[in-house]
């Protein structure tokens, strides 16, 4: 962390900030949050408070990622495979919503927003989300609404779900019994969707009541949901909405452990930035922080970790923290040679921070949503968390991999069908054996693909799930009948007052 430069005394800051690396060091964040929740307690006895809007940053750490390296679990999976596989679902998920474009339907539908949160998704789904077969009982996962071609796409390679499914995207009517609604809705998939979402914060609400009544089952005797985690994921946009913020306090102040948000910080709303001047990230962090819950950031991947370690100065960590939202995102529509000279340039030792790196090496620089790794240590410190509600604030980009039209540009959400050239880019950098020919002589019938049954992708894909107590999103209707309690226990309450 840098010295603010509107210290009265910097030397003193530093021995200050020195003895408190030195205590990191030897005995350990844990000790460290000790001490610090001492002297908060002691400040405020003696008075000194320091109230700051939340647009200055109260409650809010560098915009960095939260776990540090050192403390990353080593990752669970295959790598390798589990990129194979989310290649396959990002190119259905995208096919299935620009099949859907054809001038004689144009039903609409989001491409951008899976392409961006595939990561998240994936690192969940392979690793963490427990499926209704799993001895806890099984989680419950509120999937953003606008991400649905993901799960689609997943379920027609999982083989629930067939072409003619995937072909009949928000067509409901004209396609039936093949239609699939462009959002989650159990009503018209009783069998997939396990909750309605999207918009009006009925994600975030539902949530948290599906979270507190987990522990009213609990707390009750009448089901063991103490192995259960209700997960949600929303988007930084959507946290606008009053419903999306309104019961924050609620989940921290029962102690819902048992809940995580997952927010999907692409830094963009329908048609532009979240906050151009501002930063997201930090007014989230901020507000959750301030309603009692814990709070993990997401921000950059992995091969930023050495520029990190090498930032001697602190001047790093400052840019990030002063750059807004807006410079962000212009920095994702740009290059690597723009992004050296306008962000790495704003000083000079942050320059020398990349000099031996060429352009492209700056512009594989990723964000953390998309950086496998960080989002599992993220997930995992979030499920052995206990006590506190918590919330992901995962750093991503939207649009990611469909390639420059579309990644963080203004109007990506709005954007729902690929040129031929679109496709053709995004076939390759997705690795999808279709020919140039396929994707000409019929671009509105771009095929899906579908590498088989026993092809390794597929079959890892399918041990993941079962180990982890079958699919998701799916729904079961099969109700356990509960005993009631005997007619006279209502007699006090059905008596009122006599009078």
């Amino acid at each position: 962390m840098t010295v603010d430069k509107r210290d009265s005394d910097s030397e003193e800051t530093s021995e200050w900030l020195e003895s408190f690396d030195q205590m990191v060091a030897s005995r350990g964040r844990a000790r460290a949050a000790e001490i610090l929740s001492v002297l908060n307690e002691r400040a405020g006895a003696e008075g000194v408070t320091r109230p700051v809007p939340v647009a200055a940053g109260a409650y809010v750490t560098d915009y960095v990622n939260t776990i540090p390296v050192s403390e990353e679990p080593e990752f669970a999976g295959d790598e390798d495979v589990e990129r194979r596989f989310r290649r396959l679902v990002r190119w259905n998920a995208a096919v299935l919503v620009h099949r859907a474009q054809r001038s004689d339907i144009g039903v609409g539908g989001h491409i951008s927003t899976y392409a961006g949160a595939a990561t998240l998704y994936e690192v969940g789904l392979n690793h963490f989300f427990r499926g209704p077969d799993h001895p806890s009982g099984g989680d419950q996962v509120f999937f953003q609404g606008h991400a649905s071609p993901g799960m689609y796409a997943r379920a027609y390679l999982e083989g629930r779900l067939s072409e003619d499914d995937l072909s009949g995207f928000r067509q409901e009517k004209s396609k039936a019994p093949h239609g699939l609604p462009s959002y989650p809705h159990p009503r018209l998939m009783p069998k997939f969707w396990q909750f309605p979402t999207v918009s009006m914060g009925i994600g975030p609400l539902n949530a948290i009541y599906q979270a507190q009544f987990n522990r009213y089952l609990l707390n009750r005797g009448i089901k063991d949901t103490s192995d259960q985690y209700v997960w949600a994921f929303l988007g930084d946009g959507e946290m606008d909405e009053p419903e999306s913020r309104g019961l924050l306090q609620v989940a921290a102040n029962d102690m819902l452990g048992n809940l995580v948000f997952v927010i999907n910080c692409n830094l963009q709303r329908l048609d532009g930035p979240v906050r151009g001047n501002g930063k997201i990230v930090q007014e989230l962090e901020a507000f959750f922080r301030g309603a009692g819950w814990n709070v993990i950031k997401v921000l950059w991947g992995r091969e930023w970790d050495p520029l990190f370690a090498a930032d001697r100065s602190g001047e790093l960590v400052r840019i990030m923290n002063e750059t807004p939202d807006g410079d962000f995102q212009t920095y994702k529509g740009e290059s690597g040679s723009y992004v050296r000279e306008n962000f790495f340039g704003k000083s000079a030792p942050t320059k020398l921070l990349v000099k031996d790196m060429t352009d492209a090496e700056i512009w594989s620089l990723k964000r953390g949503g998309h950086d496998y790794r960080k989002v599992y240590a993220a997930y995992h410190a979030a499920t052995v968390h206990d006590g506190r509600p918590t919330v992901v604030l995962a750093q991503t980009v939207k649009g990611y991999g469909l390639g420059a039209n579309f990644e963080a540009r203004n109007a990506t959400h709005q954007m729902k069908k690929l040129t031929i050239d679109d496709l053709k880019q995004f076939r390759t950098l997705m690795d999808i054996p279709i020919s140039d020919a396929d994707i000409e002589k019929a671009p509105y019938e771009v095929p899906y693909f579908h590498p088989g049954a026993d092809a390794p992708e597929i079959s890892y894909m399918l041990e993941r799930r079962s180990r982890l107590g079958g699919f998701l999103p799916e729904r079961r209707n099969s109700p356990k009948a509960i005993t009631l309690p005997p007619e006279s226990s209502y007699a006090t309450v059905r008596k009122g007052s006599g009078k």
